[in-house]
């Protein structure tokens, strides 16, 4: 798919832009950054982090351009990103310091929370499962909202595998939990993200 910009096909743009002509780098960031925020921010849910990825995938991007082959560029700016996240999550551990726990209150639901909580097991050890790839097609469809279309393009595959795949990994876990508790429960992408 070709996008216009003032005239300006996505083709035109990344050849400017592999010439040296920032300008032509600046409309492929727009058109992209937001996608590349939000694929990020659903892997780390930390807004800072998030920010942080996203600016380093441009800058590799940017600096990478030259072995960028004819293609797609957005399944190009995803594959930077997926492996810019995974670098991030080696060189990060999780630390909680037991200072910035907060007391429970009286008004908290324990026994709704310890359900939740079991579900979220449930979910852990079905995602754990599946594929990685499988696990990413799940985010991007059900908490990202993307068409079967955008998936492909991101992850360079037929629009069809990738629906089969989905099909695949949700049949593998319907029999198994609800599949609304699944698509609606918070706290499931924490789940996909430590698991990617």
């Amino acid at each position: 798919m070709s996008v216009i910009f003032a005239g300006q096909s996505e083709a035109e743009l990344l050849a400017l832009a592999k010439l040296g002509e920032s300008e032509s780098f600046a409309r492929l960031y727009d058109l992209y950054i937001k996608k590349i925020y939000n694929f990020i921010y659903y892997k780390t849910l930390n807004q800072a982090v998030a920010e942080d990825i996203s600016s380093q995938v441009f800058l590799k991007a940017w600096q990478k351009l030259q072995q960028f082959k004819d293609g797609n560029f957005g399944a190009w700016l995803y594959t930077i990103a997926r492996n810019a996240v995974s670098d991030h999550y080696r060189r990060e551990k999780e630390h909680t310091n037991i200072d910035d726990c907060w007391d429970l209150s009286d008004k908290d639901d324990f026994l709704g929370r310890v359900d939740k909580n079991l579900y979220l097991e449930k979910i852990r050890f079905l995602l754990a499962e599946l594929k990685r790839e499988d696990r990413e097609i799940l985010i991007m469809r059900f908490w990202q909202d993307m068409s079967f279309q955008e998936i492909a393009e991101r992850l360079d595959k037929q629009e069809g595998a990738v629906k089969m795949a989905c099909g695949r990994a949700l049949k593998k876990m319907k029999n198994k939990i609800p599949m609304a508790i699944f698509i609606l429960l918070p706290g499931i992408i924490n789940i996909c993200k430590k698991m990617n």
